[in-house]
């Protein structure tokens, strides 16, 4: 069972693997902390993007030979191939650890997967550590993944017309974004590098036909980002899967209005400039 200084690991595994979202696709947003034998943090790392080191290398480079016989929190199973970047399970191998404790089994492993390897080389793994707490990370890509068509968020401003996009919201953490404007864009400018290019023109009409040329280009969370008729289409055809909404500051009395489609359950609301933003999903 994992010690109360492996949980903490993988907390903050799971935190800085948030560094990750809106430039690590088509891969997924991967952190881990490296502990040494006496259980102190030596070393931590996230995946940036396609094509550069895994959170576990960049862990493991940190921690230096402080790793050898200590314990890697990984989010999600170390892979099992050789792509871009090295197998992370033969770097922590390589690398002297002795034990890893993983969030959650990778859908994509190839083979055996990396746990059976780490095990067949005698690490002693556990899995499921902080699940639930990975999961919030990892579930944009994990259902793009089942679906094979991006994980969208539509954000947008209730009780008003006025206004055509949602105030202050930090657009970083998609992969790309459909704008109030009509223009599609990356979240963040160049962020992926060359693991995808977005499409220059989108199928029109279908909402489940633009979305799986997305996710062929390599997007695995989009953005829909004002009061547009796609957000509104997507949502109709059960195609979104979280919404944002700003809702204006308003006198203690009012007449009131409509919030998240139906469907939808509230799982967060927090005062934001001039209103709240309220954070509801399926």
């Amino acid at each position: 069972m994992a010690s109360n200084r492996e949980i903490a690991a993988m907390r903050r595994a799971i935190a800085v693997s948030a560094l990750g979202l809106g430039t690590t696709s088509p891969n997924p947003p991967v952190g881990c902390v490296i502990l040494n034998t006496a259980a102190r943090v030596v070393g931590e790392g996230f995946h940036r993007r396609k094509g550069e080191a895994h959170a576990e290398g960049n862990a493991l480079v940190a921690a230096g030979r402080a790793a050898r016989g200590g314990t890697a929190a990984v989010t999600l199973e170390p892979c099992n191939h050789e792509g871009r970047a090295p197998a992370c399970r033969g770097l922590l191998i390589e690398a002297g650890i002795a034990r890893v404790v993983v969030a959650l089994i990778d859908p994509t492993s190839r083979g055996d997967g990396g746990v059976a390897e780490l095990r067949r080389a005698g690490v002693d793994v556990e899995v499921g550590v902080l699940a639930d707490e990975a999961e919030l990370v990892l579930r944009p890509w994990l259902t793009a993944l089942q679906r094979g068509a991006p994980f969208v968020t539509w954000a947008y401003c209730a009780d008003t017309e006025d206004r055509p996009q949602v105030p202050g919201l930090d657009v970083r953490g998609y992969d790309a974004v459909f704008g109030w404007d009509g223009e599609l864009r990356e979240g963040t400018p160049g962020g992926h590098g060359d693991t995808f290019v977005l499409p220059g023109e989108l199928p029109q009409g279908d909402p489940e036909t633009m979305l799986r040329a997305l996710y062929s280009a390599g997007v695995r969370s989009l953005l829909l980002h004002g009061g547009h008729g796609l957000g509104k289409l997507c949502a109709a055809a059960g195609l979104v899967d979280e919404v944002l909404v700003h809702l204006p500051g308003r006198a203690p009395s009012s007449l009131g209005g409509e919030l998240a489609p139906d469907g939808f359950r509230v799982t967060a609301v927090r005062r934001t400039g001039g209103g709240l933003l309220v954070q509801a999903r399926r």
